[in-house]
């Protein structure tokens, strides 16, 4: 019978926001998810919010890309279910999910740290201890059962008050509160953590825009874009500060891998696919393993008038931060 090979892992995946629950608990500061509601198959999720003249209001969106009225702030709202409230409690019962994980024969449990947990604006100088013990206190149960933990750092949490007051990561200041809130990370898990991922699925900043077909205007194509060199800057530094606290370190990137295929074998649809595939998926994973702009990414930034600020130093250190492994969805 044939066996997986020694040292592979086999395993699953969660994220914090979408299990832990407590999302008020022990010093947590709310974070973008937390307005996010619950959907159906025919109606959809939305982010909810309070407008200017204090009037309750929400609007359907994927929660990274949802844009709620000027003046408007984000809110939980009365007789609103917000799954991400109480997920299934992770947070209270994670010995016996990791018992029943060991059960099925874990050797790895992808996982993400939730940002507002630890810093519940995003922006404080100091942790928030309560979530520091509460995965240190994790990573000791996965450990008695050795299973190995795969944490993602970044995974569509970023606390709330970083995206409404200080601009989320159309703002530059964010790399530097993301690196803060590594630098903590990194130190306090050495030896506890070997592998970590900086952001779940960054290539869904831009990929999800496809989905308003061709009503997307290029103001949204630039700010994504944008966003994203932000995200890759953060991401090569983050790989960058784990080297230097712990050899050991292992850092990977997380495409979401939207797959797709040409209509028939003719040249131009192959063609198209590819280009499609290069917009998708491709772009970011490029600048994360290789470490640089690919030469088609002008291409997809002509084609929606994209221009990216960049600051002196930027391409150098994404050279510098590439990634160790690959991993996709």
């Amino acid at each position: 019978m044939s066996k997986f090979p020694k040292g592979f892992y086999w395993g699953g995946a969660t994220a914090a926001n979408q299990c832990e629950g407590a999302w008020n608990v022990d010093g947590r500061g709310p974070a973008l998810t937390d307005v996010t509601t619950g959907g159906t198959v025919s109606t959809p999720r939305y982010t909810t919010y309070i407008d200017k003249d204090g009037n309750p209001g929400k609007v359907a969106s994927m929660g990274i890309n949802a844009k709620i009225p000027e003046g408007a702030k984000y809110a939980v709202l009365p007789d609103t279910l917000y799954p991400n409230h109480d997920g299934i409690d992770f947070y209270h019962h994670y010995k016996e999910d990791i018992a029943l994980f060991a059960e099925m024969g874990f050797t790895m449990f992808r996982m993400s740290i939730s940002w507002s947990r630890i810093f519940p604006k995003g922006n404080e100088d100091k942790p928030n201890q309560a979530g520091l013990d509460f995965y240190r206190n994790v990573f000791l149960e996965l450990k008695k059962y050795n299973i190995e933990p795969l944490v993602t750092i970044s995974h569509y949490d970023d606390p709330l008050y970083m995206v409404e007051e200080l601009g989320g990561w159309s703002n530059r200041d964010t790399i530097g509160y993301y690196l803060n809130y590594c630098k903590a990370i990194f130190n306090e898990y050495k030896g506890l953590v070997k592998y970590w991922l900086t952001f779940n699925e960054i290539n869904c900043l831009v990929a999800f825009l496809t989905f308003g077909g061709d009503k997307v205007p290029d103001a949204a194509y630039q700010e994504a874009y944008q966003k994203l060199h932000h995200q890759f800057i953060a991401s090569a530094k983050a790989v960058q500060m784990a080297h230097e606290i712990d050899p050991e370190y292992k850092v990977g990137n997380m495409i979401c891998y939207l797959t797709s295929y040409p209509l028939t074998c003719d040249p131009k649809d192959v063609i198209k696919n590819m280009e499609h595939e290069q917009f998708a998926v491709d772009y970011c994973g490029d600048v994360q393993v290789r470490g640089a702009y690919p030469a088609f990414a002008k291409r997809i930034w002509d084609a929606h008038n994209v221009k990216i600020q960049m600051e002196e130093g930027d391409l150098e250190t994404l050279a510098a931060g590439k990634v160790d492994f690959y991993t996709f969805s």
